[in-house]
């Protein structure tokens, strides 16, 4: 799903840290529990979705 945002902006949206998502897309670390979970309820989708575990 696109929608146009930045790292800095998904931060904003989701009270979660620019460094972590930043860190997240580099595939330097994996984001923890409580984040997929915000994530998830982010985008409407579940956490389940965003770890690959269904379609």
């Amino acid at each position: 799903m696109e929608m146009g945002l930045s790292q800095r902006g998904l931060a904003k949206l989701t009270d979660l840290s620019y460094s972590a998502i930043r860190q997240w897309e580099n595939e330097s670390r994996s984001p923890n529990a409580e984040a997929v979970v915000a994530l998830a309820k982010f985008f409407e989708v579940s956490s389940d979705y965003l770890l690959g575990l269904s379609d």
